[in-house]
């Protein structure tokens, strides 16, 4: 067997490849497939046992099913299936797959593993185009327009199946053999199974090990052993049914609990036409619904969102908390988004360089260099980072190989060229009504447009609305600074971070910034301001000053922009539904005198109200997975995120602070 990845980050897969090609795991000691029988195993093992041909051909326009895999593997349980939902299912209908992978391939393996099956190789490009940044947590990957919905969970399935917040129809359980992994058949994870299963749910399974059985069944699971195909004598399909004398499941916490899917029409007000907008607007379209965008200015992406270069950096924490797993999650969804755009133009993966600038940063990284792997960062000396950066740096720092910059206008405006997008220019919503079910925006005295379902995508300007005048949202001026390439700046190679930021030029300029100003409501752009920026480029590199004739610039002469941030008291967007807030204090008031109850009153939510804000500097990061997580807030879907960390960026969460704090 011969050695491909020595080299391979320490979080993945590390694989020997036989005679045949075969890939085999070294931890775990075992195949990953057999070739022996083709693709007939796994069609037969998790397609036919789940019935899978019969129910992709039942589902409707705008119905879905959800599969749920232990070990994702070379992902050909995957591709089997999405190659039977296109061949059989209607259009309209939606496929989620769910899948649990502690060490996932790498790009290369993968590549490898996929070109062993042909037939499957026009779906096998598809995902080896979208294999990118797939980091640990919680990673969703868009196909054929967002039909068809791959949500990776990257790590150790005991940490992350009880996060999954979701309702799975069919189970695959395809780890490697018990004897090798038992954790992947342990009573534990079936427990979690049963958690997540319905009446519905079906499963199907290669191993028909008597304690496998026995442990299924004590978890509500009937089983029936079917003949095998090849060496396997037998394999085993089965149901859940639930256990008779269950305890209910333990009540959820309901100012968090789903709203009752809507019935009626399928139709969405989506209000601002920024990156929040614009994916929200996209990540509904993309389900079928018919969504009407408001934008009061003349064109999309005209405030926070209009900035020529905006940066893919990730400010994360070694400790695992909700902000650090969102950016993580964010970061891999928007990487595999912006690959749509043109690259060179409107985006590149040129990497990003964050300085060591100070003994405080250079702690800092010393910890996120230890706690994350190689390919997500890396820690660099200065002779490195400035062999990285081709102009010379202060300090090392920490490098994001597969950061870089992006064109978010440009970003914007593929989200929203869907053909179920209807965009609607100056048309400003000042106030909402729900009327029959129907939400009307209003400006003034003129019905602007209706829909069933209204997203506030509009920054801090949705506390304009009554619904939301309570949200903690605050606005923070920041200002851009344009300056032109000079023949010696062009050796920038990467994006370099330290309190600012300074990009490769784009269409002949670069972009310097981005000044903080939390008083100010003024967006004239400030000569004050274009000094500052250039001080925090002469911090970054005083070499890429002089080469850019920093010093020489007529700051009262240079192009520059202003916008707002917009961001909560705990750095964490605002998405989610919205309740109303006299009614819930009333609901829960009982948190004012004991903060430890848990009451069980359903939440008042107003129907079909949502919002997606709050994004601050890190939009491009967060705001196009936000929008997966509302549609799957309305669609009743898996969620695309922790289920804690969902519940971080709750709209709730406010509320309940306030309730709490008395």
């Amino acid at each position: 067997m011969s050695d491909t990845t020595a080299n391979a980050p320490s979080h993945t897969a590390q694989l020997d490849w036989d005679d045949l090609g075969q890939p085999h795991s070294r931890a775990y000691d075992d195949v990953y497939f057999s070739n022996s029988l083709g693709l007939s195993e796994p069609r037969y093992v998790f397609l036919d046992n789940n019935d899978l041909p019969a129910r992709f051909a039942a589902l409707t326009a705008g119905g879905k099913l959800v599969i749920g895999e232990t070990g994702f593997g070379t992902g050909l349980n995957f591709l089997c299936a999405w190659e039977l939902f296109a061949r059989t299912a209607p259009a309209g209908a939606q496929l989620h797959f769910v899948s649990v992978e502690k060490y996932p391939l790498s790009h290369a393996d993968l590549q490898r593993a996929l070109a062993l099956w042909p037939e499957l190789q026009p779906f096998a490009e598809q995902l080896l185009e979208q294999y990118v940044a797939i980091h640990a947590g919680f990673q969703r990957l868009l196909f054929d327009g967002g039909r068809v919905v791959l949500t990776l969970l990257i790590g150790d399935v005991m940490e992350l199946l009880p996060q999954l917040d979701a309702e799975i129809d069919a189970w695959f359980l395809d780890g490697f053999a018990p004897a090798k992994n038992p954790e992947m058949w342990s009573p534990e994870l079936f427990n979690q199974l049963a958690r997540l299963s319905t009446p519905r749910t079906t499963l199907g399974t290669f191993t028909t090990k008597g304690d496998v059985r026995r442990a299924l069944k004590a978890v509500g699971f009937k089983l029936k052993r079917v003949p095998g195909l090849g060496h396997k004598w037998e394999v085993l399909k089965g149901h859940f049914i639930g256990l008779p004398d269950a305890p209910p499941p333990s009540p959820d916490k309901a100012w968090y609990a789903r709203p009752t899917p809507l019935d009626g029409p399928r139709t969405a007000l989506v209000i601002g036409a920024g990156l929040a907008g614009c994916a929200s607007a996209a990540s509904l379209a993309a389900r079928g619904w018919q969504v009407t965008l408001l934008e009061r200015h003349g064109a999309i992406a005209q405030e926070g969102s209009g900035n020529p270069q905006g940066v893919l950096y990730l400010k994360l924490s070694a400790h695992g908390t909700s902000l650090s797993r969102l950016i993580v999650a964010g970061f891999g969804h928007t990487r595999r988004q912006i690959q749509r755009l043109q690259r060179g133009q409107d985006w590149d993966a040129c990497g990003v360089l964050q300085l060591a600038f100070d003994a405080d940063e250079a702690g800092r990284q010393a910890k996120l260099a230890a706690a994350f792997p190689a390919d997500l960062l890396q820690a660099l000396d200065q002779a490195q980072a400035e062999q990285q950066a081709g102009v010379a740096l202060a300090s090392g720092g920490l490098f994001y190989p597969q950061g870089g910059w992006v064109h978010p206008p440009a970003l914007c405006q593929v989200l929203a060229a869907h053909a179920n997008i209807t965009l609607q220019l100056h048309q400003q919503a000042v106030a909402l009504q729900h009327e029959q079910g129907q939400w009307q925006a209003w400006d003034g005295e003129q019905l602007l447009a209706s829909a069933s379902v209204v997203v506030l995508a509009g920054a801090a300007d949705v506390r304009h609305f009554a619904a939301t005048a309570e949200l903690p949202l605050k606005r923070i001026r920041g200002q851009i600074t344009r300056v032109p390439e000079t023949a010696a700046s062009r050796a920038l190679r990467t994006v370099v971070c330290a309190e600012g930021y300074v990009a490769p030029a784009r269409n002949g300029e670069h972009t310097l910034g981005a000044s903080f100003d939390f008083h100010s409501a003024d967006l004239s752009v400030k000569a004050s301001e274009h000094t500052s920026n250039l001080q925090l480029l002469q911090e970054i590199s005083s070499d890429l000053a002089e080469r850019l004739n920093a010093a020489e610039l007529p700051v009262t002469e240079l192009e520059g922009r202003a916008a707002f941030r917009c961001t909560s008291p705990d750095y964490l967007p605002i998405v989610g539904p919205v309740a109303d807030a006299a009614a819930f204090a009333d609901a829960y008031g009982v948190l004012r005198k004991d903060a430890r109850q848990t009451p069980n009153t359903p939440c008042p939510w107003l129907p079909g109200l949502y919002v997606n804000s709050g994004h601050g500097s890190r939009g491009l990061i967060t705001a196009p997975l936000a929008a997966e997580l509302l549609a799957a807030w309305l669609d009743n879907e898996p969620l695309p995120l922790p289920r804690d960390v969902a519940e971080a960026c709750h709209p709730n969460r406010f509320a309940l602070r306030k309730l709490v704090r008395g």
